[in-house]
């Protein structure tokens, strides 16, 4: 059975629709994230799951059993919000300890449970700072502590890297997917960075305008998205406009040639190019069926450059492609290629 089902749920503030019939399963023991821009409703999709939301229609079903109704402290969950909210006036130690108190544990359990829970997120011996005498990255482990030290069956993570530098948010995803499968405990991730959900989770469900547009393992909603939207938003595929060219082959309108496609086209259709699929060659190395264009922009990005590449034909295309000695820069004349298997068709 799926740890958590989500059936038709929605939430309405007046005329907007922040989540709008999601019908969603989560497996157990998965780290399954909410990836979307602002305003998607993602966060407010976590926030009924946690029951920090009210929904106006739907169910939220944690095994088996129907939450719908039960308020944050009778659920099987705990959530690390995206603002830690740790009580600066209190010590790491009674900061984790807190829900244990209210739980009514005795000192003893208490204090066992609150070392434990220290050393699995690594900060023993600071237990007597204050919050105000940690790094970020320290803070963010105490919330995961307090969080953690309650045993919860799921764990909800609104934004729980995004006050973080990038080398210690590049650091802080490795130590919570080294949680997650130490624990075995089903995690559920709030985020918009793109990277950090390819990065960490088993599957990812891409939100828009309060629904769902689809789930998938993080490879094949990137090496074979379902829609133009999803194509675009995780990585930014180049979409280009097509039409029929006999069986198996498609023509790119606006570079004007032909490329071969896994699929016979019906319909309105469209072909996905990721960036880095794409090859440069100088002029005047070019193949009889390759557009040809101008470089514009360069942009460094340490051992990849991303190119902007204007075709004769007006298209412009994105490029990426790891650094080289003699890399073609702004105003050089190159051709583009590409594998047979690079483009994908998308036909919504």
């Amino acid at each position: 059975m799926a740890r958590i089902r989500l059936e038709g749920l929605a939430k309405h503030f007046g005329d907007m629709r922040a989540v709008d019939d999601v019908t969603l399963d989560i497996e157990d023991g998965e780290l399954f994230s909410l990836l979307g821009a602002s305003g998607s409703g993602k966060t407010t999709l976590l926030r009924l799951l946690g029951g920090f939301e009210t929904p106006s229609a739907g169910r939220v079903l944690i095994d088996g059993v129907d939450v719908t109704d039960l308020p944050p402290y009778r659920r099987p969950t705990n959530m690390v919000f995206q603002s830690y909210a740790l009580f600066p006036h209190m010590n790491v130690a009674k900061n984790v300890a807190f829900g244990l108190r209210q739980a009514g544990l005795a000192a003893p359990e208490i204090a066992g449970r609150v070392d434990e829970a220290l050393d699995l997120v690594r900060l023993s011996g600071l237990g007597g700072r204050k919050p105000g005498q940690l790094s970020g990255g320290q803070r963010q482990r105490v919330a995961l502590a307090r969080a953690l030290v309650l045993r919860p069956k799921l764990l909800l993570l609104d934004e729980p890297l995004s006050a973080l530098d990038k080398k210690l948010r590049e650091h802080t995803q490795f130590e919570l997917m080294r949680l997650q499968r130490q624990l075995g405990i089903t995690f559920v991730m709030v985020t918009h960075d793109q990277d950090e959900a390819m990065a960490m989770s088993t599957r990812i469900a891409v939100m828009d305008h309060g629904r769902v547009v689809e789930v998938g393992a993080p490879r094949q909603i990137y090496e074979r998205p379902g829609s133009r939207f999803v194509a675009d938003f995780i990585g930014g595929a180049n979409i280009l406009d097509v039409a029929p060219a006999g069986p198996g082959r498609a023509l790119l309108t606006a570079l004007g040639v032909t490329c071969a496609v896994d699929r016979d086209l019906e319909g309105p259709a469209w072909i996905a190019l990721r960036p880095e699929r794409i090859a440069l060659s100088r002029a005047p190395a070019f193949g009889a069926d390759q557009p040809v264009g101008v470089i514009e922009a360069v942009a460094f990005h340490g051992d990849v450059q991303h190119y902007r590449v204007r075709l004769d034909g007006g298209a412009e295309l994105k490029v990426a492609a790891h650094n080289a000695a003699g890399d073609p820069g702004p105003g050089d004349r190159v051709a583009l290629s590409w594998p047979g298997d690079a483009p994908v068709v998308l036909t919504r």
